[in-house]
């Protein structure tokens, strides 16, 4: 028995098994369950082929969609303190971040990239999910700041891909002490007068939404994203009641005016584009042609604009 298992089953192993195949090639939507081959799923941006579900994506990928191609740099962030307060639970909560970076090959929960978005400059700052959960600490809090400040540098537009349970609990109170310096970094933005764009993903909660996620000039969302602070079973528990169908998803928070419009994936980086020609392009939607009489020269209107009854 000992021969047939120690020396024949492992040279038929070795005969049948297929040497360098990828692992992962196949992936299972976690909304309808459906196998889908990774190819194919990178080719939908990682959308669900069969229900339209969103999944989640790294940072980098946001990056890599978001921009034009070719035309972004990454930002190198400040170092910060890793684990200031000593915290430890089951585990080190150093030993945590280094399992994560270890894992992942990234520093921490978000990444700063500047580039062009339809030809024009914006400062993106995505976060990845997979890094203990995108929580917010210290680190992320640099992150949003260094991001609006170079986006005030370069009088360019800020965009902001939230994906985060919230506040990072290791951190204690360092990590609400974010809520107020993400809050300061908008304003920046405001008082520069350039415009601050934030796309809710899944999830977008905890400290997160109750600060700069809910603060931008113009709120998108993917479909089916996760929105608001608690949870709903934590909000059921606490009002007693049965929440309606579809609470905290991105199509509810468009119907009850929490954000300004849903887009696909797929239509996102053109979507952002329009956005930003919109804002930064001050150039007249038409020729400029002098009136008669030597009044002040009037924009000619475009081909198919309405007249304006008050002028």
């Amino acid at each position: 028995m000992n021969w047939l298992k120690n020396f024949v089953r492992p040279k038929i192993r070795a005969l049948v098994r297929k040497e360098n195949v990828p692992e992962n090639l196949w992936h299972k939507c976690p909304s309808c369950e459906q196998m889908i081959f990774h190819r194919e799923l990178a080719a939908n941006l990682f959308v669900c082929t069969h229900c339209n579900h969103h999944m989640r994506v790294s940072a980098k990928e946001r990056l890599d969609m978001i921009f034009d191609p070719g035309s972004y740099q990454t930002v190198e962030l400040p170092d910060c303190v890793d684990d200031p307060l000593r915290f430890r639970d089951k585990k080190r909560y150093s030993d945590r971040i280094k399992e994560s970076r270890n894992k992942l090959k990234v520093d921490d929960a978000i990444q700063v990239a500047h580039g062009k978005i339809g030809g024009v400059n914006a400062v993106v700052a995505a976060f990845d999910f997979r890094f203990m959960g995108g929580s917010m600490g210290v680190a992320v809090g640099d992150g949003i700041l260094t991001a609006a400040r170079l986006a005030v540098l370069q009088e360019a537009p800020l965009i902001v891909f939230p994906s985060s349970g919230g506040a990072r609990m290791q951190e204690g109170i360092l990590s609400l002490m974010q809520m107020p310096r993400t809050t300061v970094a908008v304003e920046e933005m405001r008082d520069a007068g350039l415009p601050y764009i934030v796309v809710l993903t899944d999830p977008t909660t905890g400290g997160v939404s109750a600060s700069f996620a809910m603060l931008g000039d113009i709120a998108i969302a993917e479909p089916g994203a996760i929105i608001g602070f608690a949870g709903s079973r934590v909000i059921e528990d606490t009002i007693r009641e049965t929440l309606p169908e579809g609470f905290q998803r991105a199509e509810y928070l468009l119907e009850h005016g929490m954000i300004d419009m849903v887009v696909h994936r797929r239509d996102m980086r053109a979507t952002l584009a329009r956005i930003l020609d919109l804002l930064r392009n001050r150039t007249p939607a038409g020729d400029v042609v002098k009136l008669p009489g030597g009044s002040k020269p009037a924009a000619r209107p475009a081909p198919g604009a309405r007249p304006n009854p008050g002028q």
